[in-house]
């Protein structure tokens, strides 16, 4: 959960003004004429990108030094390609894994649906909450576009999670958020899911008896740090020796000319966002929400052919495939890693092969592919792209429009909107 976007800048004349002005110009389109040229003013720019740094050292480098991590992962891509024949016999027949999913439970079907749209929703309401914080008023509607587009293309377009980054900085832009206000957004956000990424999957292994122990002995050292730091900080020399070599170290950080441009954005985060107690709360919660919705949606495809395994189980899973995704990003959205790494970590849980090949296709087909398709349609809904026909674009706008309508009326009726985090405030609609 993936640089330019062929796309143009300017509001569709249906739009309207945006509901504050920006304080900086709306950045605009890469033109073919000006592809040398950086897509946008890097004060603009939620982070500067990577072709737009100057860095001599690494233009010296022999080219297969450049690129040892994408030579890497081809030869682990095409090694198992080359391996597949061989292990061809031990795979499930394809009739089989018809068979299961063909007779899978419809009502777990549909929780696997619920869950999905859950996590997706989550997500855009932490995105929206965050603008709010900055006092940017955003419709659910646009926030739930703006989630599913992004996500399209992080998972479809080649270096997707950059594209995904900087399509959602223009849609804050051109929403009115001004440009720190957008980048605080997107970094905040960012640390929020991660944390919560990481914070389910350490209870995730602390629960498991034979991921319990690694896990424990993982946390012994941050653990016994913390316990002799934080009496230290109490005592006010041993505070002052302890935070004078970190504050050399930051300023010698920050001053770093591959650092500096990152640090300035992020200063300006505390400027632009104060949450208060509550907002944290509401931030945390949707964040794990974020992530339980998506392992539950799982959970139910596994159940839906008849998968008996337990959610500690399928929240491992999760995680190991996750994890394979990231290691061979070669493809989109994981494709292929994902797949395989869940359905072995469903067998060694105990499922049957078939079945397993079975639950992972069903939890792929709605969480992958079901939201690319309705990722593009908010997209269009937008109306991103000017090349198209004038009526395939309005046909496209008006069945992605018409979609965000239903997701959003849906989201009204999802079991995380009886938590009460959006109680009225006076910034608040």
């Amino acid at each position: 959960m993936h640089e330019t976007v062929a796309a143009p800048v300017r509001p569709p004349a249906d739009s309207g003004p945006p509901p504050t002005a920006p304080e900086a110009p709306v950045p605009h389109a890469r033109s073919a004429s000006a592809a040398a040229q950086p897509a946008y003013a890097d004060a603009d720019a939620p982070f500067p990108l990577a072709g737009q740094r100057d860095d001599p050292a690494a233009a010296e480098r022999p080219w297969w030094r450049r690129k040892a991590g994408l030579l890497v992962q081809w030869a682990l891509l095409l090694g198992a390609l080359a391996a597949f024949p061989l292990y061809g016999d031990e795979l499930p027949d394809l009739g089989s894994i018809w068979t299961a999913a063909a007779h899978a439970d419809p009502g777990w079907l549909t929780l696997v649906v619920l869950g999905v749209a859950g996590s997706m929703g989550a997500f855009a309401r932490l995105q929206r909450r965050l603008l709010r914080v900055g006092g940017l008023r955003m419709t659910l509607r646009r926030a739930f576009a703006i989630t599913y587009a992004g996500n399209a293309l992080s998972t479809t377009l080649p270096a997707g999670p950059a594209v995904s980054v900087v399509y959602s900085f223009r849609q804050f832009r051109r929403g009115g958020a001004s440009a720190p206000l957008a980048t605080a957004v997107i970094l905040v956000g960012g640390v929020i899911t991660t944390s919560a990424y990481s914070l389910v999957g350490l209870l995730a292994l602390l629960a498991d008896p034979h991921a319990r122990g690694p896990a424990l002995a993982g946390l012994a050292v941050p653990l016994a740090l913390a316990v002799l730091l934080v009496p230290a900080l109490l005592w006010r020399r041993a505070r002052t020796l302890l935070v004078a070599p970190l504050r050399r170290a930051h300023r010698w950080a920050v001053a770093h000319p591959r650092i500096a441009p990152y640090a300035e954005r992020l200063a300006g985060v505390r400027d632009v966002l104060r949450p208060t107690g509550r907002d944290w709360a509401a931030l945390a919660a949707l964040a794990l929400l974020n992530w339980v919705f998506d392992i539950l949606a799982l959970l139910a495809a596994a159940n839906a052919v008849g998968i008996e395994v337990s959610p500690n189980g399928v929240a491992l899973t999760y995680f190991a495939a996750q994890a394979a995704g990231s290691a061979l990003p070669l493809l989109p959205g994981g494709l292929g890693a994902i797949e395989g790494s869940m359905a072995a970590s469903l067998v060694a849980f105990g499922a049957a092969l078939s079945p397993a090949a079975a639950a992972v296709g069903l939890y792929r087909l709605v969480s992958y592919w079901a939201v690319v398709a309705v990722g593009w349609l908010a997209w269009a809904g937008l109306h991103e792209h000017a090349r198209l026909g004038e009526r395939l674009k309005s046909r496209l706008a008006g069945a992605g429009g018409l979609l965000m309508d239903g997701v959003t009326a849906f989201a009204f009726v999802t079991p995380y909107t009886t938590v009460p985090l959006h109680a009225p405030e006076a910034r608040r609609p």
